[in-house]
């Protein structure tokens, strides 16, 4: 059983590879590229994109009046969030070097790309950023609570869960009191994969000039 499952982690490791090289490729028809870590898109793109920018009277007056008036309670929501991102930083930072675990990378989970838009307004450009670091911090509050679940209680659930976190692999199964007992020391400290991972650079060779597509 335990092979199958190796087997099976491996083939979701190579297919998550082969989905990674197909969002390159697709990255390239949509005409950008990477330049010292930045998006770059050809001037004839960036012309087109400015073309398409809704003003932002005009983006105001078409929202609803319903949407103006929740925008107040989604926006203050990054008060907590805010508390909650101080927190997971002084948290990992005081606890995981006690338990031997490897820290989350903060900025592996806070992305601000698509702020730089060009088609977008302010109020649209705020918006992206809003919802990047919502997103990104959930992300990462995850990977550090998944974290600290394999140090104190790597035991999978008897349900089957709907979005197992990251760590949950390395689990011993519900039930097996031997196999918890026999694996809780090696299990709460396997983190090989972590301490060995590199985090993917975008391309650092310059690609030739894209041309326009033709319709």
């Amino acid at each position: 059983m335990a092979h199958i499952y190796d087997e099976l982690t491996q083939r979701i490791k190579t297919l998550e590879k082969e989905l990674e090289t197909a969002l390159d490729e697709k990255e390239r028809k949509v005409q950008f590229l990477w330049a010292k870590g930045k998006v770059k898109f050809e001037s004839s793109v960036l012309a087109e994109h400015r073309k398409l920018k809704s003003s932002l009277s005009r983006y105001v007056l078409d929202s609803t009046f319903l949407t103006i008036l929740t925008a107040p309670v989604i926006y203050i929501g990054v008060v907590p969030f805010m508390f909650l991102d101080l927190f997971l930083v002084a948290y990992q930072t005081i606890c995981f070097p006690v338990y031997g675990i490897p820290k989350a990378k903060r900025a592996d989970y806070f992305v601000f790309d698509r702020g730089q838009l060009k088609y977008l307004n302010l109020v649209e450009r705020i918006n992206c950023i809003y919802c990047s670091y919502g997103n990104g911090l959930f992300a990462y509050a995850r990977e550090i609570s998944a974290r600290t679940e394999q140090h104190w209680c790597p035991i999978k659930h008897a349900r089957r869960l709907r979005a197992a976190h990251s760590r949950y692999a390395h689990f011993v199964d519900y039930g097996n009191a031997p196999q918890y007992r026999e694996q809780i020391e090696t299990v709460r400290n396997d983190f090989v994969d972590l301490r060995t991972l590199t985090r993917p650079d975008p391309p650092a060779k310059k690609d030739p000039p894209l041309t326009p597509k033709t319709s």
